[in-house]
């Protein structure tokens, strides 16, 4: 009964420790711990501050600057935090009032747990320095004493104590809440989408395991990120990770991960030695189309809107939702040069439609009938667009839509929750699978926008090996159960029917509160 109790009260208890802003764009900045690691010292976190402050990084946006792990030593008797004086010895007060008077922001780092996940679990300068079991003290200590505006909260020590994700990080978020400081910046380390109710308790959250410096992290990272668009809302982020522009990838993968950071909306922490940036990293970070993109007002990440061949086609509203601006990216993970073309209708767009390169910073003359491109290896192109007509949405992707219990820790275990796979022969590359078997097990599209109120035919696109069901609800509203008849997992089936859709934003709602759902395709709106 308790533990029930407990289960129904928490969502209540979350929505009540939020902590940040409503409408914040991602956080821009750099952190120590690519280049650096344990290899932290005041002279360098001063030195970095300078970088930004007077390389044109600060101009651009780029403002906090935050300290990584190893700068303790230890915790003492009296249960409190001591800093390694070795290391900072004017103490962290005047290194952040000294990255304050530059004009910039400055940030720290703790674990949810006991131990660091730099001290291995046996360094005894990073044993017992996290927040459990001190969270009050601790963040009294980082935000009113040292007056820190960020910080990152990573998990070895969580997973060191095998405590609840939800639990402490919503612990946490309520000692920043009750520290007193304002607009604090707090970011979850727990290497994978930790579930829908982490925008209720933190700005970001990370997506994955930790990035390294090369092609094959960055385009493993874009590929789990790829569904994740309908998670970011209400400037809440799903944090790709740390840049490693600048250090050893080719400038074309360079420009294809700091891109797709920005259209992708993730919080942009640069990683790299700001004092020794080479001139081509430092003008691509500094590049303002796309930092436009990532710091848009709409905080939008950019959804897969189609699969051309090997490439994903990804498209975002900028300035105004459902205007007639949008941005939209072109994604070769491949090795090979891909020719990629697509009528403008597939994002929405009436011809003839203007278009300026963010890379280049060029226009386009006006262009109808289709967009056609060459993206080389690797490569990704970035637009903006501007279309004489806005054309309503007609194709719904399920790595679009919204599956309310969706996390990414403990898939398959225990309860089943539903997850995106890739799937051959999906429209968008993907599926929404493990749906159902409980009514919140389920999957929405909370933005069908539709510009006139009648009945509208909708088709679902689907996977599947036997006869299954899924309940159909609309504007919360129970329509009809849809029975599906496939004896062919490998092969897409479809099954339709006239609803009546509202002018302006409806939600689709697929459930089964009992049985298993067929795997979810798409849904096509006409």
């Amino acid at each position: 009964m308790m533990r029930r109790l407990r289960t129904l009260l928490l969502p209540l208890l979350v929505a009540t420790v939020t902590t940040a802003s409503a409408q914040r764009p991602p956080t821009m900045g750099w952190s120590s711990w690519n280049t650096f690691a344990l290899n932290i010292n005041e002279a360098l976190i001063r030195q970095q501050a300078d970088a930004m402050h007077t390389s044109g990084l600060q101009a651009a946006g780029y403002r906090y600057v935050n300290i990584d792990d190893g700068y303790w030593d230890g915790r003492g008797a009296d249960g409190h935090l001591r800093l390694n004086t070795q290391r900072f010895p004017g103490g962290m007060r005047a290194l952040v009032d000294y990255i304050h008077s530059l004009g910039l922001k400055a940030g720290i780092y703790s674990d949810a747990g006991d131990n660091t996940c730099g001290s291995g679990n046996r360094h005894a300068w990073g044993l017992g320095v996290g927040l459990a079991g001190h969270e009050a003290e601790d963040c009294q200590l980082y935000f009113r004493d040292w007056d820190f505006d960020f910080i990152k909260v990573d998990y070895c020590g969580g997973a060191h104590m095998r405590l609840d994700e939800r639990e402490q990080y919503t612990r946490i978020a309520e000692a920043i809440r009750g520290c007193g400081k304002k607009d604090v910046v707090y970011n979850m380390c727990r290497w994978a989408f930790p579930g829908t109710w982490g925008a209720d308790v933190a700005d970001s959250w990370r997506t994955t395991g930790d990035i390294y410096d090369a092609w094959q992290s960055v385009r493993a990272i874009v590929a789990e990120n790829l569904c994740l668009s309908a998670y970011c809302h209400d400037g809440h982020y799903n944090d790709m990770d740390m840049l490693e522009v600048g250090r050893s990838m080719t400038q074309e993968e360079d420009r294809t991960h700091f891109g797709l950071w920005c259209i992708m909306a993730s919080p942009l922490l640069i990683g790299c030695d700001m004092a020794t940036i080479r001139p081509e990293a430092l003008e691509l970070l500094c590049n303002r189309d796309l930092i436009a993109l990532n710091q848009d007002r709409l905080h939008l990440q950019a959804y897969v809107a189609a699969k051309l061949g090997e490439c994903y086609l990804l498209v975002k509203d900028i300035k105004r939702l459902g205007g007639r601006e949008r941005a939209f990216a072109i994604y070769n993970p491949t090795d090979t040069e891909q020719h990629v073309s697509f009528p403008w209708r597939t994002l929405d767009m009436a011809d003839p439609v203007k278009v300026h390169d963010c890379y280049t910073h060029t226009d386009f003359p006006p262009i109808s009938g289709q967009f056609t491109a060459r993206v080389p290896a690797h490569g990704t192109h970035i637009y903006t667009a501007r279309t004489p007509r806005r054309l309503q949405r007609r194709v719904y992707e399920a790595e679009t839509a919204y599956l309310s219990e969706y996390q990414e820790l403990r898939n398959n275990q225990a309860a089943v929750t539903a997850i995106y796979a890739t799937r051959e022969g999906a429209s968008g590359g993907h599926v929404a699978a493990w749906l159902g078997k409980r009514a919140e097990n389920d999957l929405q599209w909370r933005n069908v926008c539709i510009g006139k109120a009648g009945q509208h035919r909708l088709t679902f696109t689907y996977f599947g090996g036997e006869d299954r069901d899924m309940e159909l609800e609309v504007n919360g509203r129970h329509v009809t159960t849809l029975h599906t008849h496939s004896r062919d997992w490998a092969s897409p089936a479809t099954v339709a029917l006239d609803v009546y859709l509202r002018k302006g934003r409806n939600v689709v709602r697929l459930y089964n509160a009992s049985e298993w759902m067929p795997d979810v395709d798409c849904m096509t709106v006409d």
